[in-house]
C-alpha cells in the first residue's frame, strides 16, 4: 500500500496554497482602489460646469482708508526715510448676520457612475455700524473713504451662482458687481458699492442662489452669526471648526442650526486685515481661485462650519472591508476540507484546494463588479449564492459526499453572513471575528485531539494489519 504523507504535512502544504492565492487577493484589492479612482474621476467630470465644493463668507463691509507708511530708500549711496500716504481696506464685520440655506440635492450619472450635487439658495439679514470705540483702532474716522465702500460676499467658486442673485440696503435694491469676494473664499464672489454716511447703521437684505457638490462651508464673521440650514438629504456630514447648536436627520432629510459669536471666534469686528481661506478636512476641500483683485495682506486661516453631502453607503469602502476578510474565508474552507481528509478519509489534491481557493477569490471580483451596478446589497446576494452554489457542488464531487457538500454549502452560507455583519456593525467587527475564531478554533482542537501530526496513515494501516 502506497504511504500517504502525514497530516501534519497536508496542514502545512493547504496553508501554503492559502498563501499563494493573497496574490489575486491583493490583485482585487488594487483593482477595487482602480475602480474607486475612475469612480472619482467619472464624478469630477460630472461635476465640471457645475460648481465645485463651496465656501460662503459674508457680508462683509470694505472700507478704503488712507494711512502714512513709513520708507527707509537708498538714495546716492545715502539712505533717507520719507512718509508715504497710501491706500488701504478697512474690513468691517456686521454686528448680527442671519443666514438661512435651502439646500436641494441633486443625483447626476455618467455612465454606471453617479454623482451627488447641490443647488443652495442663500437669504439672510445683516445689520452693520461702526464700533462706539473705532477710535482705539488706531485709525481716524476722518480718513475712511465711506463714499467708495464696497459690500462684499465671497463664494469659492462663482460659476456656480445662479441668476436673481439681489441685495438691498436699508430697503433700497442695489446693483451688485463680479469679483472682489473674499480672501476666505479664494478672493471670488460679487459685490455692491455702498455710498454710506458711517453714522447711521446699515441693514443689509439678500438672497442668491448657487450650485456646488459635496460640501458646503460657511465662514461665519461677525459679533453674531447664525446659520439655519434645511435639505432633503438624509445623510449629512458636520465638521469644521463649529458644529451645529441643533440638528435633526430624518430619511425625509436634515435641518440644522449653528450660532457662532465673535468670542467664540476670537475675531474684532474690524480687522486691517482679511482673514485667509479655513483648513478644511474630510476631503471637503474649495478650490483655489486665483485672483489679483486684492492686494491686502492675509491673516491668518478663517474658522468655518461644514456640511457634507455624504453617501449612505460607499460602495468601494465596503469592498475593500470584505476583501480584508479574504483570508478568513480561505482559512475556514481549507480547514474544513482538512478535516474531512484528516478525520473523514476523503482525500483532497493540491489542486483542489488551488480551485476551490480561486472561487472564494472570485466572490470578491462578482461582489465588485456587480455593486457598481445593482448596489452593494444586491450584488453580496448574488456573488455570494452563485460561489456557495458552486463549491457546494464541487464539494461534492471533491469530498465523494453530498451530505459533506452541504456541510460546507452550510460554513460558506455561515461566512458570507457573518462578514455582512461585520461590515454593518463596523464598531463591533473586532469583537465578533475574534470570537468567531476563537469557536472554529475550540471545535478544531477538539475535532484533532487524537490525531498523530507527524504519522503516515498507510504506516499505521500496515502496522495494524501486522499485528
Amino acid at each position: 500500500m502506497a504511504t500517504e504523507r502525514s497530516p501534519g504535512f497536508k496542514l502545512f502544504f493547504a496553508g501554503l496554497i492559502g498563501l499563494v492565492l493573497a496574490i489575486p487577493l491583493m490583485m482585487v484589492f488594487a483593482l477595487s482602489w482602480d475602480r474607486q479612482e475612475q469612480a472619482n474621476t467619472a464624478q469630477t467630470s460630472i461635476a465640471a460646469g457645475w460648481g465645485g465644493p463651496q465656501v460662503v463668507v459674508g457680508p462683509v463691509l470694505v472700507i478704503p482708508y488712507t494711512t502714512d507708511n513709513v520708507e527707509t530708500v537708498t538714495e546716492n549711496g545715502q539712505q533717507t526715510t520719507r512718509t508715504v500716504r497710501v491706500q488701504r481696506e478697512l474690513f468691517l464685520s456686521p454686528e448680527k448676520n442671519a443666514m438661512k440655506t435651502d439646500l436641494r440635492p441633486e443625483r447626476k450619472k455618467k455612465s454606471i457612475y453617479e454623482s451627488v450635487l447641490f443647488v443652495a439658495e442663500n437669504s439672510g439679514s445683516a445689520r452693520f455700524a461702526l464700533p462706539a470705540d473705532f477710535a482705539r483702532y488706531g485709525i481716524p474716522r476722518d480718513s475712511l473713504n465711506l463714499a467708495g465702500a464696497e459690500l462684499r460676499f465671497g463664494i469659492s467658486d462663482a460659476r456656480g451662482l445662479q441668476a436673481d442673485s439681489k441685495v438691498q440696503v436699508n430697503g433700497t435694491a442695489l446693483e451688485l458687481q463680479p469679483g472682489k469676494g473674499l480672501a476666505a473664499s479664494g478672493n471670488s464672489g460679487f459685490f455692491t458699492f455702498i455710498d454710506w454716511d458711517g453714522a447711521t447703521p446699515l441693514n443689509v437684505s439678500y438672497s442668491y442662489a448657487f450650485r456646488g457638490n459635496k460640501s458646503l462651508t460657511m465662514v461665519p464673521r461677525g459679533k453674531e452669526t447664525s446659520w439655519e440650514v434645511k435639505s432633503t438629504w438624509p445623510s449629512p456630514s458636520f465638521a469644521g471648526d463649529f458644529l451645529p447648536t441643533k440638528r435633526t436627520i430624518s430619511d425625509k432629510g436634515f435641518s440644522s442650526t449653528h450660532k457662532v459669536t465673535n468670542l467664540a471666534l476670537g475675531q474684532s469686528l474690524v480687522l486691517k486685515e482679511d482673514l485667509g481661506m479655513p483648513q478644511l478636512e474630510g476631503g471637503y476641500v474649495a478650490p483655489m481661485v486665483a485672483s489679483s483683485a486684492s492686494a491686502q495682506p492675509v491673516g491668518g486661516p478663517s474658522q468655518a462650519a461644514t456640511i457634507g453631502l455624504i453617501e449612505p453607503v460607499d460602495l468601494y469602502s465596503q469592498v475593500d472591508r470584505s476583501v480584508k476578510y479574504g483570508f478568513l474565508f480561505i482559512g475556514f474552507t481549507f480547514l474544513a476540507f482538512l478535516m474531512f481528509d484528516v478525520v473523514g478519509g476523503a482525500k483532497v489534491a493540491a489542486a483542489e484546494y488551488l480551485l476551490t481557493g480561486a472561487g472564494l477569490v472570485l466572490f470578491f471580483v462578482m461582489l465588485l463588479a456587480f455593486a457598481e451596478v445593482i448596489g452593494f446589497t444586491w450584488a453580496y446576494l448574488l456573488a455570494g449564492g452563485a460561489i456557495t452554489g458552486l463549491l457546494t457542488a464541487y464539494s461534492a464531487a471533491v469530498l465523494k459526499s453530498w451530505l459533506r457538500a452541504r456541510v460546507i454549502g452550510g460554513l460558506l452560507v455561515g461566512l458570507y453572513a457573518t462578514l455582512y455583519v461585520l461590515l454593518n456593525l463596523e464598531a463591533y467587527a473586532l469583537i465578533i471575528g475574534s470570537v468567531l475564531l476563537f469557536i472554529a478554533l475550540a471545535v478544531v482542537m477538539w475535532a484533532t485531539r487524537h490525531i498523530d501530526w507527524g504519522a503516515k496513515r498507510g504506516a499505521e494501516e500496515a502496522s495494524a494489519s501486522g499485528a
